[in-house]
């Protein structure tokens, strides 16, 4: 089985193909920021990104009548259950009314997606969405009664996790018990019970300060800043989700320098680190609590987890939990692959987006 992935960034699109899990092909097909510049929307790429992927294909000699799926990152749209979504119209609406509300370039892998399998007559996928949701009733109480809490989080990377590890302990995803941390630019800490997601931090709004975004924050702190006549929307915006953080602190989110940075002498670095990981081990010990106490391991995934103290660092706070299972870096396009593959051979169903 051909399987063609697809995974548009905000300046770039992965664009790889899979024999069944081998990976025969890949390239991050780099876009000029001046010509993306010309384009008033995400969704007005989509036309250009698609003929990228075409090329791509065509320098490779690969034709299109050799791929018998195309699946593409999928972008926000309503909260669904995790799992792989044929492309049908109501998907590919969604996509695009969503788009209008918060731009995101993983729009556009659905969209790409479907135009391609439309050429050669083949299925199209998306596969677990930022906005997955597969939340008990309770957590979604947040405390107040006009705010209500919601699932978005790296689901593709922390499903992708899930079913490494449970191929590695010769388990179905199904009877999982399990917390998964993605620690990346933002971090997701996820209760996975008998194979569902049943509790996360959103990475934009809570949970522990990443690299790059705020956390969670003392609340009236942020309504006084909010009032305070100095930050505009998208100002506050811009320091809870880009320049919060480690990079609010140190002015960087590379957490290699950092580290470098607490081993040289800097003692604000080392109690910055230590912070990031005293958190991440909190929200771990949180999803324990979800989990009562009933988790067979920590799945530590996302390129932070590249850095051996951190993992090291974690371990101290989380070791009596469960042990840590370190994978680190992200998985999304062999995550897309396999999700497509289980399809195609029979192992689940497609969903079917309503």
């Amino acid at each position: 089985m051909k399987i063609l992935v697809i995974n548009p960034g905000s300046t770039s699109t992965k664009v790889a193909l899979f024999e069944d899990k081998n990976k025969i092909l890949e390239e991050t097909i780099r876009h000029d920021k001046q010509e993306l510049s010309k384009f008033k929307s995400v969704l007005e790429q989509l036309d250009y990104r698609k003929e990228a992927v075409l090329n791509f294909l065509k320098r490779n000699g690969i034709g299109l009548d050799e791929v018998n799926a195309v699946i593409g990152r999928g972008g926000i749209v309503k909260p669904i259950e995790a799992g792989t979504y044929i492309v049908n119209e109501a998907l590919i609406n969604d996509l695009k009314l969503y788009s209008k509300e918060q731009e995101h370039p993983s729009t556009l892998g659905g969209l790409i997606a479907h135009d391609i399998a439309n050429l050669i007559g083949k299925p199209a996928f998306i596969a677990d969405p930022v906005c997955v949701d597969e939340f008990e009733d309770i957590a979604r109480i947040s405390g107040l009664k006009e705010i209500q809490r919601k699932s978005l989080l790296h689901a593709l990377n922390v499903r992708a996790s899930m079913y490494r590890y449970a191929e590695s302990v010769g388990k179905k995803v199904e009877d999982l018990n399990v917390i998964v941390a993605h620690l990346g630019g933002g971090i997701t800490i996820a209760a996975v019970k008998k194979g569902r997601i049943v509790d996360v931090n959103n990475a934009n709004e809570g949970g522990p300060f990443s690299p790059e975004r705020a956390g969670g924050l003392p609340s009236i702190d942020v309504v006084n800043m909010s009032y305070s006549n100095k930050y505009t929307r998208n100002d506050l915006l811009r320091l809870y989700t880009k320049e919060g953080g480690v990079y609010s602190y140190l002015g960087t989110n590379n957490i290699r320098e950092v580290i470098e940075r607490a081993k040289n002498g800097d003692t604000f670095a080392k109690e910055v680190f230590e912070a990031m990981c005293y958190q991440i081990a909190k929200e771990i010990g949180a999803m324990a609590t979800v989990l009562k106490g009933n988790v067979e391991a920590i799945i530590v995934t996302g390129g932070v987890a590249y850095n051996e103290e951190v993992i090291e660092e974690v371990q101290k706070r989380v070791g009596f939990i469960a042990r840590i299972i370190p994978y680190p870096g992200e998985f999304e396009m062999e995550a897309l692959a396999y999700a497509a593959l289980r399809v195609l051979k029979g192992e689940e169903s497609a969903k079917i987006y309503s």
